[in-house]
């Protein structure tokens, strides 16, 4: 799909031929390797901010019990298990939580609203400095919000969950199983094209972050970079998105009040994100481009469910 998104030219070097069962063992084997001395080389600072993290879930799952939120404690645990999973690749956090959340919570309103400002937080929290690139991405994607809620006003719900899930699982799953592709060669044009289909993914099922990361991953980018661009670019889209249901909503429809009890399940978003992030930083640029595409078969899977 993304391959019809501008001209291209591809860059003579071959990637080497490492394959997926390869780089996997290399991560186990560095995770065996590093295991025997993690006590030894944790900071201080890790350890009080994990220290302060489960500090803070045990004073949210008090205040949710005073808010009468039926199964608190198993929503703060899905929370943070699905920011921790989509924080080592900066992305997917909403198509994992909503697969949980939607199973433990009542009210798929609620839902929503707790994802909306549990992500705001994670992508404050993890967005790098680099900003370059970010451009061409937001002027595509800032009409593409509008037209994926016209979108959504006017088609079936499962119908555009499945179909967008399923182009995740066939084409994440495509690049795990083969070896790595050379990076393309594009102008400015294809960029907007990425950001656009961005916008329209994230006005129809909320979640931007998807076709822009795999765009950055077939430019080649090393793992700062893909971040530095798709996590500001998730970040900018929310209020787009926020702002874009406020004012196209049906007139039957009134807008929901701001409820409090949604920043309760904050601090274990915020924790699971640390969690991730260290992870990140941990693994090679190869090693991340796994990661990455195992979690869009994963977002996909969450939107099918």
């Amino acid at each position: 799909m993304l391959n019809a998104l501008g001209d291209r030219t591809f860059s003579t070097p071959a990637a080497p031929q490492v394959g997926v069962g390869a780089v996997l063992k290399q991560i186990v084997g560095n995770g065996k390797s590093r295991l025997g001395h993690a006590a030894d080389s944790l900071p201080l600072s890790a350890v009080f901010v994990v220290i302060v993290g489960l500090a803070f879930l045990l004073i949210a799952a008090i205040a949710l019990s005073a808010y009468d939120i039926s199964n608190a404690t198993v929503t703060l645990i899905a929370m943070f298990v699905a920011a921790a999973i989509s924080n080592i690749a900066g992305f997917g956090f909403s198509a994992l939580c909503g697969a949980l959340l939607l199973q433990v919570m009542d009210s798929p309103i609620y839902a929503v609203h707790v994802m909306t400002v549990c992500s705001i937080a994670i992508q404050l929290l993890s967005v790098a400095a680099q900003w370059r690139s970010l451009r061409m991405f937001l002027i595509g994607g800032v009409p593409g919000v509008p037209a994926g809620l016209y979108l959504l006003l006017h088609l079936p719900s499962d119908l555009y969950r499945e179909v967008i899930g399923a182009v995740l699982i066939v084409y994440g799953g495509y690049l795990l199983m083969r070896n790595p592709i050379r990076s393309l060669h594009t102008g400015s044009r294809a960029d907007a094209g990425a950001g656009f289909l961005g916008g329209l993914t994230g006005g129809l099922v909320a979640f931007p972050g998807a076709f822009v990361a795999i765009w950055c991953d077939l430019k080649g980018w090393d793992k700062a970079r893909q971040r530095g661009v798709y996590q500001p670019f998730i970040l900018a889209m929310q209020p787009i998105m926020l702002i874009s249901i406020y004012l196209m909503r049906p007139a039957s429809v009134t807008a929901p009040p701001l409820d409090t009890s949604a920043l309760a399940f904050v601090p274990a978003a915020l924790l699971g994100a640390w969690f991730g992030l260290r992870v990140f930083n941990r693994l090679s640029d190869r090693q991340f481009a796994i990661v990455l595409n195992a979690l869009i078969v994963a977002s996909g899977i969450g939107l099918v469910l």
